[in-house]
């Protein structure tokens, strides 16, 4: 069991309705993310939870996307409905919204590339991190290695996480796990 302190934060990458089921980007299993998210919201003092905040014409949208080039099906478009959070997902009035890959000739998978959410985190004396979201092989991954590169003690929460790859999970969770995060599940956080 892993004891939430007044000093660790949950970030909830990226849980947006272009990611999930009927999405423009579905990611396998994406809507099983939410309820171990929702469970832990009340533990936590500290709450982020970031975006895929494309403009219209970032530059990674293509009618025929590579995905393993970085060309990816238009999704997350500024002020649309696949940009929102799922209404099943509790996002609390008080969280801290981070809007990521703004810029129309940047990509950003971690949330905390090109905003100031290290700054935040540090102001609110927030030294640990725990990390959920989609996906495990993109977003949340590049998110953790940047937290650790930031110096914050990170814990990723694997059930509260999904794959674009299902078949990468395991490799991905090693990588972390060997870069220096600990991996737990939503029932193993109190």
């Amino acid at each position: 069991m892993i004891e939430v302190k007044r000093t660790d934060a949950l970030i909830v990458v990226d849980v947006q309705n272009d990611f999930c089921l009927g999405g423009t980007l579905a990611i396998p299993d994406a809507d099983l993310v939410i309820r171990p998210i929702n469970s832990m919201l009340m533990t936590f003092d500290h709450l982020v939870f970031s975006r895929d905040w494309h403009p219209g014409d970032h530059f990674c949208f293509s009618d025929s996307p590579e995905y393993k080039d970085g060309s990816w099906p238009r999704h997350c478009v500024q002020h649309t409905p696949g940009a929102e959070f799922p209404s099943a997902l509790r996002v609390p009035v008080d969280a801290v919204i981070v809007d990521k890959a703004t810029e129309p000739d940047k990509e950003a998978y971690s949330a905390f590339d090109g905003t100031d959410l290290a700054d935040n985190l540090r102001a609110r004396g927030v030294t640990r991190v725990f990390v959920a979201g989609l996906a495990l092989d993109y977003c949340v991954k590049e998110t953790v290695l940047d937290a650790l590169r930031e110096g914050f003690e990170v814990v990723l929460v694997k059930d509260g996480a999904r794959a674009v790859a299902p078949n990468q999970t395991e490799s991905v969770l090693e990588e972390l796990r060997r870069a220096g995060a600990q991996i737990t599940t939503s029932d193993n956080v109190s």
